[in-house]
């Protein structure tokens, strides 16, 4: 588990690159490269505020995998509203 002040979702990772997703720590927060169609889902479940999941890894790297879980949570009154 990481925790990270950000978070920036980069959708032009080539499928060709043999990579289902990369995620790297980027200063304090979290960078993960994804493909165009994993963005485009993502964004969809965004608007519908439905939980998602991202795979990490090489395409070929067996059982060895990284995920990146968004989860949306209950409603906190504390949060930031904009």
């Amino acid at each position: 588990v990481t925790g990270a002040s950000f978070v920036v979702f980069n959708g032009a990772l080539k499928t060709s690159s043999g990579f289902l997703a990369k995620s790297s720590i980027v200063e304090d927060g979290l960078m993960v490269q994804i493909t165009p169609e994993t963005m485009e889902s993502l964004r969809q479940a965004l608007r519908d505020q439905k939980d998602f999941k991202i795979t990490c890894g090489k395409t070929d790297a067996g059982d060895i995998k990284e995920y990146v879980d968004i989860s949306w949570v209950e409603n906190e009154e504390k949060t930031n509203k904009g």
